[in-house]
């Protein structure tokens, strides 16, 4: 029996991570990073319609407590030292199942963006202290958010569409408009 071929959650990060920028990156711990970009990636899942691969057979990645301690806190007490195990999907992810994945993250992270009551509060900008617009700038997330769903639903469109054969990008158009005399076909993805 071969080795099963994984997936390393970081690698749908990483392409998560070079389509958004936030300086709340910058103010979380790498730890407490790492549990919020799992989180958005296990929301985004059923987004992938339809995958080529399991994608519910996933190990999540996890918090361990590597037993040394790091330092000690200011009543004395012993603070364990601890390293987050990633997650990885129990599948190897072609770059276009990555990509789909980055962007359904981008979705629900710009969902998250849209909820928060930040963006409900009066704010100033600039030096004349001119009161900036939340619902217009809501309303651009919005937009920017069904782009990017957009994107991503094209996307699975295409991967539905096409697949590899010898090395070769060929179409499932044929598979797909083909029907038996009783007129139903299911397609398997493995024909």
């Amino acid at each position: 029996m071969g080795d099963i071929k994984t997936t390393p959650f970081s690698i749908i990060y990483d392409s998560f991570l070079s389509r958004v920028t936030s300086d709340m990156y910058m103010e979380m711990t790498e730890l407490d990073t790492l549990e919020m970009l799992q989180d958005l990636l296990i929301n985004a899942i059923p987004r992938f319609e339809f995958p080529r691969f399991d994608i519910f057979d996933y190990e999540p990645g996890y918090l361990m407590g590597i037993g040394t301690y790091c330092g000690i806190e200011s009543d004395g007490i012993e603070v364990p030292a601890t390293a987050w195990v990633g997650g990885s999907f129990n599948a190897e992810l072609t770059q276009e199942e990555v990509n789909i994945l980055s962007l359904s993250m981008v979705v629900e992270w710009l969902g998250q963006q849209l909820a928060t009551t930040e963006n409900t509060r009066l704010k100033y900008s600039g030096s004349d202290f001119k009161f900036t617009s939340q619902a217009n700038h809501m309303a651009k997330i919005k937009v920017m958010m069904d782009s990017y769903r957009q994107e991503c639903f094209h996307l699975q469109r295409l991967y539905k569409r096409r697949k590899i054969v010898n090395g070769e990008v060929r179409s499932t158009a044929g598979v797909i408009m083909t029907t038996p005399s009783h007129g139903y076909k299911i397609i398997t993805g493995e024909e």
